[in-house]
């Protein structure tokens, strides 16, 4: 890359921090990109640091040493994040997304660029602490979901099937009593999709009793892989607690009512923003 201006080197730096979070970057690195000096640099993303962090924009860390350099952290300021939330939740409250059985038509809203950057810089941030290898989610409204907190976080995705698929390989495949209906029903994952012991962030779009995500703990144990956490997009609140087959999850919206006559809904920004509240 020829040498830059340092204006322009600031835009550009950025820029590569953004596309890369999670990513350990060397002064070495920088200082040969841009033909500059490393004070320079170390200047340069000081400047970077403050204003990311000043605009709830992330992290930048230092990591001190020969092996060191800078790894951008995303995240999103607890304010924006309930302003979008509050947004969102407006959105999923028209008439014509009510559903029978309770739930909502999300899948117009699941394929918004925008809306999906900004829920996975959520999950991104409430899990930005956590060592996880992996984002899992079963098909298919779920995948959207999986794929925009795994760019916060750089780290790969892994699908769960309904059923299996001959292209797979061999998979294993277990049956979950769907926490809702009480009907029995099969999910697989591919042997090869998978590595033993693996932490594991499970994020789903919608939970109402969580049979689903308790079906993929449970074929996550079939892989002795870890569940180091659970994202939910929206959750039902209509179920009594001891319905609930989850205690442990963040979720960033809450269904707490619906009329099936009206089709009135009210949903409300979900358990990750209760520290905000109180």
């Amino acid at each position: 890359m020829k040498k830059l201006k340092r204006s322009a080197r600031l835009v550009e730096m950025t820029q590569y921090l953004l596309t890369r979070p999670h990513t350990l970057i060397s002064l070495t690195a920088f200082a040969d990109r841009y033909q500059s000096a490393k004070s320079s640099i170390s200047e340069d993303l000081a400047i970077i640091k403050e204003v990311f962090e000043e605009e709830g924009l992330g992290e930048l860390h230092t990591l001190a040493g020969a092996a060191g350099g800078v790894k951008y952290t995303p995240k999103m300021a607890d304010a924006e994040a309930l302003s979008i939330m509050n947004g969102i939740c407006r959105q999923l409250e028209q008439p014509e997304r009510v559903l029978a059985g309770g739930y909502l038509y999300m899948t117009d809203m699941l394929g918004q660029p925008g809306l999906l950057a900004d829920v996975g810089r959520m999950f991104a941030t409430a899990f930005a602490n956590a060592e996880i290898d992996v984002i899992m989610t079963v098909e298919t409204k779920g995948i959207p979901l999986a794929y925009a907190t795994a760019a916060c976080m750089n780290l790969p995705v892994v699908i769960v099937r309904r059923d299996n698929k001959v292209t797979e390989g061999s998979a294993v495949s277990i049956n979950y009593v769907s926490g809702s209906n009480k009907r029995i029903q099969t999910m697989s994952l591919a042997r090869r999709a998978l590595k033993e012991g693996a932490r594991v962030l499970i994020v789903d779009d919608f939970m109402k009793a969580g049979g689903t995500i308790q079906g993929m703990m449970d074929l996550l144990y079939e892989f002795n892989a870890k569940v180091a956490g659970v994202g939910v997009f929206v959750e039902s609140g209509e179920l009594d607690t001891e319905e609930r087959l989850l205690e442990d999850y963040v979720s960033l919206a809450k269904l707490t009512a619906v009329d099936m006559k009206t089709k009135q809904t009210t949903v409300v920004p979900g358990n990750y923003f209760n520290p905000i509240e109180n």
